[in-house]
């Protein structure tokens, strides 16, 4: 086994962490935050990732895993370094790099002996090139340092089972070293491997996320054409799941995808083609989509009732997507400033994400509005004029279509992802509105089973 630092505790270093030691590894996370850092030898993991915090205190205590803010320590005598810090989005759709070459220049100052450096963070094509480079321009000892890129593909929510269950590792490299030695740190996975240059791998990761989001804004697109002509999107999506070359996954339609990956990496690559002097057509039409997307249940609303001043608006789900704490790009952060510069006053309920919520919006007074923070699904929906749903938790799926009715003031919904029957809805006397379906006037329309489709990104 090996001896493993690992800069970065976001989604992506602290889950790589954990896992590596898990499989038996010795892994040191650096992090600059002390804080943090205690935290975690507390046992308390900074964010919400189903089945890591336990792996992370199974680790810790059985001397596997460490946490530390002394980088030099933990890279002086390290056999591989992997790099997971962020790489925000710039303005103008770029990569900010700034992390990620603080940290090669301390790799460079601190290792003592041979060592790999992996690049995990999502990074554009040609930058471990660069990396290598800056960290042989910086390099104290004598000693050889090599880069490889090994792109993560996990979804929020199921990381760690995602990296244990992984459908491919890839990994590109640029000489046999680096490939047998990251086929070594990998071995105790048990997962297929691809190795391409590190080129490729750096373009592996872009063109996968950016295909997944394609066809989410490829189906947003049907949705709405759906609307104007009277079909249903999910009996659409349903024949489209049995076709092999398309597959059931990614076709729920909805208010578009969020997180810390589709919107980064679509931005990302269609800067790069720009520099290029290329348009990535398809990919720009994809960042439109999903951009005018997450505020369209918002404007058929605003149709409705003209205002929302002094209405009591219920939101049901803040996060991106179920299973996180995480808020980046989330449809709640596009609707929320709209309902308040309305005079809205909104009770939101989210299992964990209003703590992170509220530190962009706290309770209170906010602008022409207010925001109150429910601690249950039925304290947000009570005596509610209006109800908007953003995200899919199990809570809020299971609210019945009565209760709507019951608790409700006006028995309004506005379901951005799709979780009821337009007939059941009707039946229990909800006026309701969602994603790309047959209008609620319509009878006997039989209702689509989408049991078989899936989507973890939008």
């Amino acid at each position: 086994m090996y001896k493993i630092a690992v800069a970065g505790t976001g989604y992506v270093g602290l889950v790589a962490g954990v896992c590596f030691a898990e499989v038996g590894h010795q892994v040191t996370c650096v992090d600059i935050d002390e804080h943090k850092v205690n935290l975690m030898k507390s046992g308390i993991s900074p964010i919400y990732e189903a089945g890591l915090q336990e792996l992370m205190q199974k680790n810790y205590a059985a001397g596997r895993l460490d946490f530390t803010t002394d980088y030099q320590a933990a890279y002086k005598h390290a056999d591989a370094i992997f790099i997971g810090v962020g790489t925000p989005e710039e303005p103008d759709g770029s990569a900010n790099l700034s992390h990620i070459a603080t940290v090669a220049r301390q790799i460079a100052e601190s290792v003592e002996k041979d060592c790999l450096v992996v690049v995990k963070s999502t990074v554009p094509v040609g930058t471990n090139d660069k990396v290598e480079q800056f960290i042989q321009d910086f390099l104290i000892h004598d000693v050889r340092v090599e880069v490889a890129s090994n792109p993560e593909f996990l979804a929020q929510g199921s990381a760690v089972h995602d990296t244990f269950y992984a459908e491919r590792v890839v990994i590109g490299t640029e000489s046999q070293w680096a490939e047998d030695m990251l086929m070594r740190l990998y071995e105790p996975f048990h997962l297929p491997m691809v190795s391409v240059s590190r080129r490729s791998a750096e373009m592996i990761k872009y063109a996968a996320n950016d295909f997944l989001a394609l066809k989410i804004s490829y189906m947003n697109d049907i949705a709405n054409l759906c609307e104007l002509v009277g079909a249903d999107v999910q009996d659409v999506a349903k024949g489209m799941s049995y076709d092999e070359r398309i597959g059931s996954k990614f076709l729920n339609a909805g208010i578009g995808y969020g997180g810390s990956c589709f919107p980064k990496d679509t931005k990302a690559l269609e800067y790069l083609a720009r520099q290029h002097g290329y348009e990535l057509k398809t990919v720009k039409a994809a960042i439109e989509v999903n951009q005018e997307q997450k505020t369209k249940l918002y404007h058929k609303a605003r149709k409705r009732l003209i205002t929302f001043n002094g209405l009591k608006v219920a939101i049901l789900g803040l996060t991106f997507k179920p299973g996180t704490d995480d808020l980046r790009e989330a449809a709640s952060l596009a609707n929320v400033p709209l309902l308040l510069e309305q005079g809205a006053d909104i009770y939101a309920y989210d299992p964990v994400g209003m703590a992170n919520f509220a530190k962009v919006y706290p309770q209170g007074k906010c602008g022409k509005g207010s925001i109150t923070y429910a601690s249950t699904v039925q304290e947000a929906l009570a005596e509610a004029n209006v109800c908007f749903i953003f995200t899919e938790w199990g809570e809020i799926k299971a609210v019945t279509p009565q209760a709507y009715k019951q608790w409700m003031r006006t028995p309004l919904v506005y379901d951005g992802r799709n979780l009821y029957r337009v007939a059941e809805m009707k039946e229990a006397g909800v006026e309701y509105h969602s994603i790309g379906r047959e209008p609620a006037s319509r009878e006997g329309v039989k209702e689509a089973d989408n049991s078989e489709i899936h989507s973890i990104g939008s």
